[in-house]
């Protein structure tokens, strides 16, 4: 091989093996459920990793808007985000994330605002992390799902409810602190191809809790987030997510059915564009059945080979293949399926 073609291919694999990752925190508090808790000597430790580590934490609009540009993203980039808007970020995570300089996200629930600063955070303490500049995004106007349905409710119904309540929650963060990113964490995480469609319509950036990096071919419906609260906050696990870099995967992918009836088999097909790792080198592995079998067909498309019988509740697989441009690091891709219970009716939190 010359010289010329070489670099030529280390220009495209550099190219390719890059990508941002968004970080989604609840609580920084050592007195609140472990499940959506950092505390905050181990925030601090993160942060710390960061700095020492070469890495760049950047606003989330400097991320939606490269997305949406469709520029590159600048590689071993992080996005620091909190869902809920408890109190004990601004009192515990606040300081120490100003103490770093790192820019970070706010996404509420303006239904659950209190009157008086209490467990969440008040409308004064918003605004001043926003004067102090916090963005303040959407979590939704109360913290329901989109497609959690209740008992005699017509789906589609539910869902154009919800989305009339985003846009009044949006209208009143506007209101109250004077910002409007249309930026959209989804409660528990969940959606459906038919909400990614309207969201899309309505102009909202949507934030999901499936794990996985950002790359250039990230859907703007469904950009993942790594979870960094207990029990994930470790940071030995953490290290490998910070690193890892996104896969090329089909919008036909990403938009794929997410609600799999009780008892049967979801969509097990993944499109995806085969660069800069090797097939037989990718893994993927489904939450609480280990690994399962790859079948590749051709070089755009592999299909998961398991017979896994779903209980009620969320899903996901997770796939991975080491980077060749890019030793040590490993593209990820997660994919999220939700089950209803035998009856139609949806399981709880």
């Amino acid at each position: 091989m010359t010289l010329k073609l070489l670099a030529f291919f280390l220009l495209i694999f550099a190219s390719v093996a890059k990508a941002t990752v968004v970080l989604v925190y609840h609580h920084v508090s050592d007195n609140t459920p472990k499940s959506t808790s950092i505390t905050p000597e181990q925030f601090k430790l993160h942060l710390k990793y960061f700095k020492d580590n070469g890495f760049k934490v950047i606003p989330l609009n400097a991320m939606v808007e490269a997305l949406k540009a469709k520029q590159p993203l600048e590689d071993k980039t992080i996005v620091i985000t909190f869902d809920d808007g408890y109190s004990d970020i601004l009192y515990n995570g606040h300081p120490l994330l100003t103490e770093y300089g790192y820019p970070y996200t706010l996404f509420i629930n303006p239904e659950t605002v209190p009157k008086n600063s209490g467990t969440y955070l008040d409308w004064a303490q918003i605004k001043h992390m926003a004067d102090r500049g916090v963005l303040i995004a959407n979590h939704g106007l109360r913290h329901d799902s989109l497609i959690k349905t209740p008992k005699g409710f017509d789906a589609a119904i539910w869902l154009e409810q919800k989305l009339d309540e985003l846009v009044l929650a949006e209208q009143i963060i506007a209101d109250k602190v004077g910002q409007s990113w249309q930026y959209f964490a989804l409660p528990y995480g969940e959606y459906t191809p038919q909400a990614q469609q309207k969201l899309e319509q309505l102009g909202f950036a949507v934030f999901t809790q499936q794990s996985g990096p950002v790359g250039a071919s990230t859907d703007l419906t469904a950009i993942p987030r790594f979870p960094a609260s207990m029990p994930y906050d470790r940071l030995g696990p953490l290290k490998d997510k910070l690193n890892s870099v996104a896969f090329n995967v089909s919008k036909k992918s990403q938009r794929a059915k997410t609600i799999v009836p009780l008892g049967e088999q979801p969509n097990k097909t993944v499109e995806i564009e085969l660069n800069d790792f090797y097939p037989n080198m990718l893994s993927c592995f489904i939450a609480g059945f280990g690994k399962t079998e790859i079948s590749w067909q051709g070089k755009e498309r592999f299909t998961m080979n398991f017979d896994a019988k779903f209980k009620p509740g969320r899903n996901r697989s997770n796939c991975t293949a080491p980077s060749i441009s890019k030793p040590g690091r490993f593209y990820w891709y997660s994919k999220p399926w939700f089950v209803p219970k035998e009856d139609g009716t949806w399981y709880t939190d």
